[in-house]
């Protein structure tokens, strides 16, 4: 997993609209990027309305936020106008974009071991360094989390 210090990939991918994003799309700004396992299940639907409804606190603070899971460009679309989402959310189909950041790995559930995407919050620096990495992410406070820093 990408830490503190270390630089984010410049390329973050397609969003549900196909336009693509570049780090360098955010400049000036803290990047929040925010991996996630699957749209529109509850712990997933409860982080995206958090950061939507803590969109107006982020940006005066000077954050930005994109949204990535392994989903596909469709099922963003639905995902975004369903959930009323204000933000991109990266399709990242062939997790290259959840591979450099070492947002992949094995996880558990009900006594099954399997790999998958780990949720994972990383906050880039202007500068495109990792500031911040939580790996405990407050689904419901997901916003608020990101502002205590």
């Amino acid at each position: 997993m990408l830490t503190e210090g270390e630089k984010a990939p410049e390329y973050l991918g397609k969003d549900e609209t196909g336009k693509e994003w570049q780090l360098s799309d955010f400049s000036g700004k803290r990047l929040v990027v925010y991996f996630y396992p699957k749209d529109s299940t509850p712990g997933c639907t409860a982080e995206a309305c958090s950061l939507r409804d803590g969109l107006d606190d982020l940006a005066a603070a000077g954050y930005a936020v994109v949204g990535v899971s392994a989903d596909s460009e469709a099922s963003h679309q639905r995902f975004k106008t369903k959930q009323q989402l204000n933000f991109p959310l990266i399709a990242d189909t062939d997790k290259s974009l959840i591979k450099q950041f070492g947002a992949w790995g094995e996880k558990k559930m009900a006594g099954r071991v399997y790999e998958g995407i780990l949720r994972t919050t990383f906050v880039i620096a202007p500068d495109g360094t990792i500031e911040r990495v939580i790996t405990k992410v407050d689904t419901k406070n997901a916003a608020a989390q990101i502002l205590q820093g």
